[in-house]
């Protein structure tokens, strides 16, 4: 019976502190999510023609809802503020499930080799740069930094 009472003990004890935990890092997490990456919504024909607009290249994060990087990459990297400076101000940032919506379209136009993949697309549609599998926040801001601005300029 002492025993039992002690691995009662010590089960309510571990579910408390997991419990604390969680409702603390949620709080976190939400606070944390604010000063992340902003992704633009919209179809893909609206997200060219806001690039155009804005004169800015598209970063456009290609995922899938079962993909563990992917997941990673939205929880740990997209959400820091770091991050979120150098790709709020440089890129239009959009994401897409590419099992679903217009997806299979984009991954035919931009074809995949694994997951996620991140792609640097300039406003005209053409690809700049393709970056497959997870990257820590630095090499991501590092990446970003190196992608040479949109000048819808004619070349003489």
């Amino acid at each position: 019976m002492r025993i039992y009472r002690q691995l009662m003990f010590t089960f309510a004890l571990m579910l408390t502190v997991s419990v604390a935990f969680a409702g603390d890092g949620t709080k976190k997490e939400s606070k944390t999510a604010e000063k992340g990456i902003v992704f633009t919504k919209g179809t893909w024909a609206e997200i060219l023609k806001k690039a155009k607009a804005e004169n800015k290249v598209i970063f456009f994060d290609a995922y899938t809802t079962w993909c563990g990087p992917c997941k990673l990459l939205q929880k740990n990297v997209f959400t820091r503020a770091d991050v979120a400076q150098v790709f709020n101000k440089n890129f239009i940032n959009v994401k897409f499930d590419m099992e679903s919506g217009e997806g299979p379209m984009l991954a035919e136009k931009y074809p995949l080799q694994g997951y996620p993949t991140l792609f640097f697309i300039n406003p005209d549609g053409k690809m700049v740069k393709e970056v497959i599998g997870y990257q820590n926040p630095e090499t991501l801001i590092k990446i970003g930094q190196k992608i040479p601005k949109y000048t819808n300029k004619a070349v003489l």
